[in-house]
């Protein structure tokens, strides 16, 4: 089998995204450190492997993928009897392509604004903008009583196992859940317990310990 490589840096949202999926599917990899602050990410021999200058790569045999979401569902797809199912089997697919979309397109841009805000504003000696936290923090809180509406029906977003669409939430959940914005999560039990699971899955916590390095 071709080795996986995987261009990134593990402080990346994104690429702890991927990672994660690797984990889950139980796969070797290798890590190949991109120093954004040093601008790499931007410089012509990354460039070459991704024209817009953002992380993370990967690299299997002749396949060269970016954007995170796609680089996990290719894992899933291509290594279907590795790891965890990553999907719902034996189940409909649409609910499964739905979520992912409602992750990508309406939990992902309050929360990772409020990360902005709150975790790395504070990391590069910037000031957090209280207007700009209560404005997503709103439209997160809306997002969030959907999922509690759903969670209250179905163990996971997608399915009652954890898929592809639980895992893409875990890079902004993680950091959220060290932040004011917990108060979001707790108020709604069913959306609290699930966070809990899925931020205490095996898989995850290797991706943390790579934040320790």
């Amino acid at each position: 089998m071709a080795g996986i490589k995987v261009h990134g840096s593990v402080f990346s949202t994104a690429t702890q995204r991927v990672l994660a999926s690797l984990y889950e599917k139980e796969l070797e990899y290798e890590l190949v450190p991109v120093d954004m602050k040093a601008g790499d990410h931007k410089k012509e021999a990354f460039l070459s492997l991704n024209p817009f200058g953002q992380v993370p790569v990967l690299e299997h045999g002749d396949q060269k993928l970016f954007e995170s979401r796609a680089i996990t569902q290719y894992i899933a797809q291509e290594f279907p009897d590795k790891g965890t199912q990553l999907a719902c089997p034996g189940k409909p697919i649409a609910p499964l392509l739905v979520w992912k979309e409602v992750e990508a397109l309406q939990f992902d841009p309050p929360s990772s604004k409020l990360n902005w805000e709150l975790v790395y504003k504070s990391m590069f000696g910037m000031t957090t903008d209280p207007a700009a936290v209560e404005e997503n923090e709103a439209k997160l809180a809306k997002v969030l009583d959907v999922y509690e509406a759903r969670l209250s029906q179905s163990k996971y977003l997608a399915c009652d196992c954890f898929s592809l669409v639980d895992l893409h939430h875990l890079p902004n959940i993680s950091l959220l859940l060290g932040t004011p914005v917990k108060k979001l999560f707790d108020a709604r039990p069913h959306v609290s317990a699930w966070a809990a699971d899925i931020t205490s899955r095996p898989a995850w916590a290797k991706v943390l310990a790579l934040l320790k390095h």
